[in-house]
């Protein structure tokens, strides 16, 4: 044993100063990676008796949203496109909750038929509804078109939702207080509505058509906490974070090598569950409960781009969007 400490004392000694630098950049890396995890949502609120319906909730954030409102005692709804990723997401939310009450309900939101079907289902069956997640969504992708002929991203991130949530907004309404809760995006700052060409036919970029699509959730977030006023249903938009999710499906490479390569930089972004923490946040958290048309990253308000902000463009594209979804 005396001989194993020698030896050890003796490369101490000798690579003293290579021990350091490395023992500082893990501590390094170690508080940067708990800086990029961001804020966690503290609230012990409980759901029992509250109904939740999340989009998207199969995987991913949604995924993670789902799991913690299930363990709050909410019945929750996961409305998604794949019915057997989504079976297995609430087989898998009611093991570690403990919680059976998971309905999983068909939706897709490239199709404004299959909306209106969900939207019809959950109020001739449910109760009440208590909190909408509009968490769902496509990132990137190529120059796609939904079923009604929209554009992919502007079709499913923000159509789709629209028409859902103003569907919704009667039973919103008779379960107030009741909350409706936006994922959108930190790349709504760089974005801007086309109106002249909201399909971005002329000249489409995935880049361009996403950042559309998250301007358009806080747009959309703000007017209708201006339409609700005085109702009970309050609406919080929220930027997640970069997170490793099924989301940058369209952003990485399919060679194993490169994607070998990515690895510490996945390392780095938030995992689902920290992704998750602001739509929880904003979800749950009771200090919200008078405010509306808010934005939030961390699990703090924060300031939108000014675009995010202008009253007259959120008017417009509200006019645009029922226009094109046919809202009565």
């Amino acid at each position: 044993m005396e001989h194993y400490v020698k030896i050890a004392r003796e490369l101490l000694k000798k690579h003293a100063v290579a021990i350091t630098v490395a023992v500082a950049a893990g501590a390094s890396l170690l508080a940067l990676r708990r800086r990029l995890a961001g804020g966690v949502c503290r609230s012990k609120a409980r759901l029992d008796g509250k109904t939740v319906l999340i989009t998207g909730a199969n995987t991913g954030l949604g995924k993670e949203t789902a799991l913690d409102l299930a363990q709050r005692g909410a019945r929750v709804i996961l409305a998604c496109r794949d019915l057997t990723k989504a079976s297995m997401a609430a087989d898998y939310i009611r093991r570690k909750s403990g919680n059976n009450n998971m309905v999983v309900m068909k939706l897709d939101l490239a199709s404004l038929k299959s909306v209106r079907e969900l939207a019809n289902q959950v109020i001739n069956s449910e109760e009440r509804l208590d909190i909408l997640i509009n968490n769902a969504g496509i990132m990137m992708c190529p120059k796609w078109k939904t079923e009604d002929g929209f554009e992919m991203q502007f079709g499913v991130n923000h159509l789709g939702h629209f028409l859902l949530t103003n569907l919704l907004l009667s039973m919103l309404k008779s379960s107030a207080p009741s909350r409706i809760v936006i994922v959108s995006s930190g790349a709504h700052e760089k974005g801007c509505i086309h109106f002249n060409d909201i399909h971005l036919d002329e000249d489409y970029k995935p880049d361009v058509s996403y950042r559309q699509s998250k301007l358009a959730n806080v747009l959309f977030c703000r007017e209708l906490a201006i339409r609700l006023k005085g109702t009970g249903v309050n609406t919080y938009c929220l930027h997640p974070g970069v997170a490793r999710t099924e989301l940058g499906r369209h952003l990485f490479p399919t060679s194993l090598w490169k994607n070998l390569l990515l690895i510490p930089f996945l390392m780095m972004i938030k995992t689902p569950r920290e992704g998750a923490q602001t739509s929880i946040f904003c979800a749950v958290d009771e200090s919200l409960a008078t405010s509306s048309g808010l934005y939030y990253s961390d699990c703090a308000v924060t300031c939108p781009a000014p675009a995010a902000t202008d009253n007259g463009i959120a008017k417009r594209l509200w006019a645009l969007s029922a226009s094109l979804v046919e809202l009565e």
